[in-house]
């Protein structure tokens, strides 16, 4: 294992033993309103406190986007390419029902290349990870997509809006859509976890418009180091930038990125 991804899985366990303790408790969890629908909560804040103090102790010199936290320099004067990008809590809406969907999720990137994976499912004991160039596991097994070759026959992943609004006709439009022309759409209610499930076969593919890089980061390594595809709304490689994603196994994702094309408006370019 890289020695990087090594402190990522380190750091994801740390966070996911957090999460594991808060939700046996979940009455006294504090929980604050960031805005419409989108929460945060103490468990939050502790996780993403011990994920970036374990990348810190090993790379001081790395930058980090971190959900809760934003945006930090390396610690001094010291710079460098690379970057990590956190969401400690990714569901943090199920995890505060007490739905066991939701996942720590951790990538690092130099420059805009993702290089390193984890996504870590506290509830399941369920550890994704990625190399570049190294392949996609689940607790250190080798992981494929799926070989389903004909949209019709797929099984999607995606999300609904739920802080923004602005696209929600085109959403439901394309949803409509592949409500028929599928065998089945879920939203379970964390991206991350979603990407993941594309990435070992459970799914077949996943799109969603208006998510956050550290939704994104991590799933997207998984999914091409394990034989997916993955694009912005144009087939290119912006989506971290552009928050609209597209993923699927290699004879699913150009039928999905085509019908989800022809019923873009022109407002949504990426």
């Amino acid at each position: 294992m890289h020695p990087a991804l090594n402190i990522a899985v380190k750091a994801a366990l740390r966070a996911g033993k957090i999460i594991n303790r808060a939700s046996n408790d979940l009455d006294l969890i504090k929980v604050e309103v960031k805005q419409a629908n989108d929460f945060v909560t103490e468990v939050d804040r502790k996780a993403e406190a011990a994920i970036i103090e374990t990348l810190r102790d090993a790379y001081p010199a790395y930058g980090i986007l971190a959900e809760e936290s934003g945006a930090t320099a390396a610690k001094g004067s010291a710079e460098s390419d690379y970057r990590w990008i956190i969401d400690p809590l990714d569901g943090t809406t199920n995890f505060i029902h007490g739905l066991p969907q939701y996942a720590v999720s951790i990538a690092l990137a130099k420059g805009s290349s993702v290089e390193q994976a984890v996504v870590f499912d506290p509830s399941r004991n369920e550890l994704f990870t990625a190399s570049k160039g190294a392949g996609a596991f689940l607790n250190e097994r080798r992981i494929r997509v799926s070989r389903r070759t004909r949209l019709q026959d797929s099984l999607l992943g995606t999300g609904f809006p739920y802080r923004m609004f602005d696209h929600v006709d085109t959403y439901l439009a394309i949803f409509k859509e592949l409500t028929r022309k599928t065998a089945g759409q879920r939203r379970p209610g964390a991206a991350a976890l979603d990407l993941a499930y594309v990435a070992c076969g459970r799914y077949d593919g996943f799109w969603e418009f208006g998510l956050s890089p550290w939704d994104m980061a991590a799933g997207a390594l998984l999914i091409s180091e394990a034989g997916g595809l993955v694009s912005d709304m144009r087939g290119e490689a912006g989506y971290l930038a552009s928050g609209n994603i597209i993923a699927g196994t290699p004879k699913v994702f150009a039928p999905l990125l085509n019908l989800i094309q022809e019923r873009l408006p022109e407002s949504i370019t990426a």
